[in-house]
């Protein structure tokens, strides 16, 4: 080694006291699909935080922006990216859900103000805002997860139309760990569930195949699994945050697959609830559909004794004597409700309170007491001839249908309404018109268009593919009758249903007339509750809002502080709401009584 190696290094050091120069106006563009800093739509952006999961340099974190409100399908946040810390591997916008954030070409920045170099992109201005220029996606079709959802094995229409069979035949192991992979764990659904169900740790819990970890995810809040996992109208699919640019994911599917494969008599082992102290207290529950089984079940973990008083003669409420067998079969209805009964809970059916028992007397003997009656009462459409025998409620033909009792169905029917009942009752009587007469002859019409018709559009194709005919956009005007013989449906065309403030205003184009044929009307446009169980001096002590429904507060709770009411007749209809309420009453209860105490 030369003496001038030797002193090279200590002759750098005269650099320290020279003046820096920064060259700013130099003017190096870089390649078209060059990585630099970054864009974001923010209206397009729903802050999901994939991008901020990606970043192992966690150069990105995800902030509340102003004027950006969280809301169904949107956290409210954006990401915001730390410039010390990125290193344009362009991750971050590869994985981007809803191809809202990019990068510019842009890489040359000066400032003397090191924060500035910490921004939320698309919020802040920035000169390289409306670049077209940087790094996007490869390709339209490109994706770190599957676009399409995996199909769900189903029977084919000439396998099911004559049948109660369940339709849905259930995710196989493999199908369902190949759906689970499309996850992307960011959590947008959680928010949008009523029950708020840890729906990315169960997906992932399958994605480990460890089954015995979802169930305890599953029943953390959701002590219904096998019924919601058919039944669910899975609002939490409609924000999926991979459903952006490809299918949403098969979230309800998924919770299915999961309390499928699980034996019943291996819960009470799995969800470690074999050894329940008891604390002495005795709870009232009046109904045994999904609030009411909601609640008996958190409160019986809490060691509350629970007795469940059913009307009807088997458990289950609306989710037995309202739903077709074809969409949830009895043997899933009854693992779910079987499990509950294990931890204690006792179901006493045939009890109509108010007239075997009392809400008083009920009072005396419980130390509180949770109503969840659900809303059993159809709403007839008042026209012309709706008092005629042969003119039913849908409500009131399905639950003849659960009871074995004799429907009947002619050879023409007409149902009026475009909500998933009217599909139920629809399908119900095309299988027994098809048994009875070897052909289906039923037609369906509501007021809304079929954009518009509150069923779930998988239902309406189904119907059809039963050979149901469904004629939405039609107003009933009057049930033509013969000789006391019911010919058919006179309707008249409807311009639109709803007001500028989406309120209930229906208009009709009274040139434009139709007339439906059918020897039997259903009417399905709505239902109602019967809270006729309710004494007047119970009444008197309630509160009621403007639409007649008993006011309670957060925790269910009603004027009469032993008396908590949820599910349908408070909230919904539907069975993820009615599981959440009695969650929260649950709760409720367990407050008030430890408070009491």
């Amino acid at each position: 080694m030369s003496l001038k190696d030797i002193l090279m290094p200590f002759k750098a050091w005269g650099n320290v006291f020279k003046e820096p120069v920064t060259l700013k106006d130099v003017k190096r563009e870089g390649a078209p699909r060059y990585r630099g800093f970054h864009k974001n739509d923010v209206a397009t952006c729903i802050g999901c935080g994939t991008c901020e999961a990606i970043c192992e340099n966690e150069a990105i974190v995800m902030v509340p922006v102003e004027g950006i409100e969280t809301k169904n399908g949107d956290s409210g946040l954006r990401p915001m990216v730390d410039y010390g810390r990125c290193c344009w591997c362009g991750l971050c916008v590869d994985v981007c859900t809803t191809n809202s954030l990019s990068l510019s070409n842009e890489y040359i920045w000066t400032t003397n103000d090191p924060e500035e170099f910490r921004f939320i992109p698309g919020v802040v201005d920035k000169p390289w805002n409306n670049s077209e220029k940087g790094w996007t996606k490869p390709g339209p079709n490109f994706s770190y997860y599957g676009k399409e959802r995996v199909p769900m094995p189903e029977l084919k229409p000439d396998e099911r139309d004559k049948s109660f069979i369940e339709i849905v035949r259930g995710y196989s192991k493999e199908q369902a760990m190949k759906e689970a992979d499309r996850c992307v764990e960011c959590g947008i659904c959680v928010a949008t569930c009523p029950a708020h169900m840890g729906i990315p740790e169960y997906i992932k819990a399958i994605r480990n195949d460890d089954l015995n970890e979802g169930l305890r995810i599953l029943y953390d809040t959701n002590p219904l699994p096998e019924i919601c996992g058919r039944i669910c109208t899975h609002k939490c699919e409609t924000v999926c945050s991979v459903g952006h640019q490809g299918d949403p994911l098969s979230i309800r599917w998924l919770k299915r697959y999961i309390a499928d494969q699980q034996p019943a008599e291996n819960y009470k082992k799995i969800l470690e609830t074999e050894k329940i102290t008891k604390n002495g207290k005795r709870i009232a529950i009046v109904g045994s559909g999904p609030s009411g089984l909601s609640a008996a079940h958190y409160l019986a973990q809490m060691g509350y004794e629970c007795v469940v008083f059913e009307k009807l003669p088997k458990p289950g409420g609306m989710m037995r004597y309202g739903i077709p067998e074809y969409r949830l079969p009895y043997d899933a209805l009854d693992k779910d409700i079987d499990y509950i009964k294990s931890l204690g809970v006792e179901i006493r059916c045939n009890v109509t309170i108010g007239k075997d028992i009392t809400l008083e007397e009920l009072h005396s003997q419980y130390d509180a007491i949770f109503v969840g009656t659900g809303l059993h009462l159809g709403r007839s459409t008042r026209i012309p001839g709706t008092d005629h025998p042969n003119v039913y409620q849908a409500v009131d033909l399905l639950r003849d249908v659960t009871m074995g009792k004799d429907i009947p169905a002619t050879e023409s029917i007409v149902v009026i309404g475009g909500g998933n009942v009217a599909m139920d009752i629809t399908r119900t009587l095309a299988r027994i018109q098809n048994q009875r007469y070897g052909k289906v002859n039923i037609i369906t019409t509501s007021l809304e268009s079929e954009k518009e018709m509150p069923a779930d559009h998988e239902e309406i194709i189904e119907a059809r593919e039963e050979r149901a005919t469904i004629i939405p956009g039609w107003g009933p005007v009057r049930i033509e009758i013969e000789n006391n013989k019911i010919k058919g449906l006179h309707v008249v065309k409807c311009t639109s249903v709803f007001d500028e403030n989406r309120r209930f205003n229906p208009k009709f184009d009274e040139s434009q007339t139709n007339f439906f044929a059918g020897d039997m009307i259903v009417e399905s446009i709505g239902q109602g509750m019967d809270i006729s169980y309710l004494s007047e001096s119970i009444k008197e002590n309630l509160k009621f809002n403007e639409r007649g429904r008993i006011l309670v507060n957060e925790y269910f709770q009603s004027s009469l502080e032993w008396l908590f009411v949820g599910g349908d007749i408070i909230q919904g209809p539907d069975v993820i709401h009615g599981i959440a309420n009695g969650h929260k009453a649950a709760n409720g209860i367990d407050k008030f009584l430890s408070e009491k105490a």
